[in-house]
């Protein structure tokens, strides 16, 4: 069995003070493997070089829709170079964000967002490679996109759709990360999702620092080692045995990122 976090950006500032001690805490808890998305080409080098130092760890590359602003369009020419002499488990974190940033008011940035989107799209059906992506009020636009460009499939990050896009998720290859959001009491749109889509749908996160679940508060810091309380809240939602949501989630994540097998050592959970 493999409990695998998906989704953390351990490279944040927020781990500068104590990466060590949280890499540990989350290997003593139990987890197998951690997968680092970039935000932008200036934190490509960081993910890398993490998953060098820690085993645990591995990457995925890519330029975030709220970092586009800022990016220049040779950071795409830097993206293709990175994936021709590098081997990320995927491409991302990509997509779109039209929570921030509407179309309606900010036509601009969106219609950048959606170039730079497009762009990783087709790279990522060139290198054969899964995606990791942000979809934050943004779904139906970012299945559009997945219609024109069918990459090999990948992660939902955050997904807090509906049943129906959810669905049309999955039929398309992908999974749906859920994390510290679900455990909120009052978040009972996510938590009747989580209850009723198949297991076999589903993946761990935590987006560590971000996203903290409802034992931390929403100023807390969310952590890795996170994941093994957040899959004991899906266990008791589904009332499943808690080993039943290890054992599944992490078998989706190495069915949608296959190199992740390379580097998980499985983990042995209460039954």
């Amino acid at each position: 069995m493999m409990l695998i976090d998906t989704h953390c950006h351990l490279d944040a500032a927020e781990f500068d003070a104590d990466r060590d001690d949280v890499v540990k805490q989350s290997l003593d808890a139990g987890v197998s493997g951690i997968v680092l998305p970039a935000v932008a080409s200036q934190n490509f080098d960081a993910v890398i070089q993490l998953s060098e130092h820690y085993k645990c760890c591995t990457f995925a590359l890519g330029i975030h829709p709220m970092y586009v602003e800022s990016a220049l369009d040779s950071d795409l020419k830097i993206l293709e170079s990175y994936l021709a002499s590098h081997q990320p488990v995927a491409i991302g974190e990509i997509g779109l964000d039209y929570y921030v940033y509407s179309p309606r008011t900010y036509p601009q940035h969106i219609a950048r967002q959606q170039r730079f989107f497009e762009a990783q799209l087709k790279l990522a059906v060139a290198h054969h490679l899964p995606v990791l992506l942000h979809v934050r009020a943004a779904i139906d636009d970012v299945l559009k996109y997945l219609r024109r460009h069918p990459v090999v499939g990948g992660i939902a990050h955050a997904f807090n759709g509906s049943f129906q896009q959810a669905e049309q998720f999955i039929d398309l290859g992908f999974k749906l990360g859920i994390g510290g959001a679900m455990t909120y009491s009052r978040a009972t749109k996510l938590r009747s999702l989580t209850e009723k889509l198949p297991l076999e749908a589903i993946v761990l996160e935590t987006d560590a620092p971000d996203i903290p679940p409802s034992w931390l508060g929403k100023q807390g810091r969310n952590c890795p080692a996170e994941i093994v309380k957040i899959a004991q809240v899906i266990a008791d939602l589904r009332r499943i045995k808690y080993a039943e949501v290890v054992e599944i989630t992490g078998a989706n994540a190495l069915k949608v990122m296959p190199k992740l097998a390379e580097l998980c050592t499985p983990v042995k959970v209460p039954l």
